[in-house]
Parts: structure tokens; C-alpha cells; sequence
């Protein structure tokens, strides 16, 4: 099973990532400013990463605006970021419930149950995240993962390469292709992806690694089953988390 580190908590609220910009230009927004801004002075202490504020600024809010679904949306990612897992998917929930279909929304909701490990949950959110967002190579990126972790390694293989299809270049998908790969039994197919990791990002350095394991395994490339444990399961080089849209949480 991949580990927990293979990915990062994604932010993606884009009305507030650039701070003040969507509060002074908001019509340069494809949605109406309503479906983007809750609250002025709750979404500025948002874009700022102060979360006591932000909290504390969406609570007051919503105590007058209780079916604002952005701001559920934006409390729930405050929650989340100051570890208060429950009350983060509680806040996405709510803004879920209350109609806000966006695929980050269900992209960050995946994420928490990923890291209270309710797969099933996780695989159901993330299936929405790339219902709505299918051009966002992280929806299908994270979905892998969640099918991987279910078991579900037809599936985790065709979102991986989903993913690599939108972001042919990112060592990160093509690492996680080669050890999907390497689990399935398939090591032809992990050693090729390996090989061509390593010479296309050349200091990416679980390539390296997994291929030498692999190489030292001196299994037959055609071996059918059990190879991930052959290979040292868990010995496997994951990728470093990376973040490719806002900011790392």
C-alpha cells in the first residue's frame, strides 16, 4: 500500500490564494462575486493562513449567513488546517449539502477521509472531484491513490494514467504509475517506467532507488504475482509531496 506521505493536503480555494486580489478585481472571475467571496475581512485572514482568525471570522458569519455554502467551505479548510479533522468534513459536508459543486471542495474532502483512513468515503469524494474538475491532473492523481489503497488496482491504474495523460512530465504520477505497476505484479511495466523516470528527471531520487530494488530482486520481469512483496513493500521510495497548485498545507 502506498504510504500516507505519498500526498499533500492540497489548498485549493482559488478565491482567496491570492490574498486581496479577488476581494479588489472580483468581476475578473468567471463566477459571480457572491459564488466567490463570503466575507471580506473572514476570507482576507483566509488568504493570509491566519486560521484562529478565519475560524473565529466564518463562525461570526454564518451565525447571520448560515446557508452560505462558500463560507462552510472555507471554515471546513480553516478547521483542516489547524488539525480539526472532524470539523473539517463536517463545514464541506454542509457546503456540499447546500449545493457548492466544486471539484476542489470534493478534492479537499477526499483528502480528510484519506487521512482518517475511511477509504471508501475518500474514493466516493474524490470520484466527484473528477466528475466536476476532469482536466485537473490532482483529482485523478489523488483518486489512484484512494482505488490503490482500496485494493482497486485496475482502476488506481486508469486514473494514474489519466493523471499522466493531463501532466505527462510529473515524476510523482510516473513513481506512483511504477509502483501500482509493481503491486499489480507487472514489473516490466515498473521497470520501464522506472528507467525512463530516471533518465527524464535524473535527480529524482525515488526512481533511483526503486529501480535498484528491483534490480535486485532478480525477479523474472514476467512474474505474475506477489511482487510487491518480492520487491520489499513497504521498502519502496515514495515520492517527496509536492504541491502543484496553491500552497502546501
Amino acid at each position: 500500500m502506498l504510504q500516507s506521505n505519498l500526498i499533500a493536503r492540497s489548498v485549493c480555494i482559488l478565491a482567496v490564494a491570492v490574498l486581496l486580489l479577488v476581494v479588489t478585481n472580483a468581476s475578473s472571475h468567471a463566477a459571480s462575486p457572491d459564488d466567490e467571496i463570503c466575507d471580506v475581512n473572514a476570507d482576507q485572514a483566509l488568504g493570509l493562513e491566519d486560521y484562529t482568525a478565519t475560524i473565529a471570522l466564518h463562525r461570526q458569519f454564518l451565525s447571520t449567513h448560515p446557508g452560505d455554502a462558500l463560507a462552510h467551505y472555507h471554515l471546513g479548510f480553516a478547521y483542516g488546517a489547524t488539525g480539526r479533522m472532524t470539523d473539517e468534513i463536517t463545514e464541506y459536508l454542509a457546503a456540499a449539502k447546500l449545493g457548492l459543486e466544486r471539484w476542489d471542495l470534493f478534492l479537499n474532502l477526499g483528502l480528510a477521509y484519506q487521512d482518517q483512513k475511511d477509504t471508501p468515503k475518500a474514493v466516493a469524494a474524490l470520484q466527484n472531484a473528477v466528475l466536476l474538475g476532469p482536466a485537473h491532473t490532482e483529482a485523478h492523481f489523488d483518486l489512484a491513490i484512494a482505488y490503490e489503497r482500496a485494493d482497486d488496482s485496475n482502476r488506481a491504474l486508469r486514473e494514474i494514467n489519466a493523471a499522466l495523460a493531463l501532466a505527462p512530465a510529473d515524476p510523482d504520477e510516473r513513481n506512483t504509475k511504477a509502483i501500482i505497476c509493481s503491486e499489480r505484479g507487472d514489473l516490466l511495466c515498473a521497470r520501464n517506467e522506472w528507467t525512463y523516470l530516471s533518465q527524464l528527471v535524473p535527480v529524482y531520487a525515488p526512481a533511483r532507488v526503486n529501480l535498484s530494488i528491483l534490480n535486485r530482486s532478480q525477479m523474472p520481469a514476467t512474474a505474475a504475482t506477489g511482487a510487491s512483496s518480492a520487491l520489499g513493500g513497504g521498502n519502496l521510495a515514495f515520492a517527496t509531496t509536492v504541491c502543484s497548485i496553491a500552497a502546501c498545507r
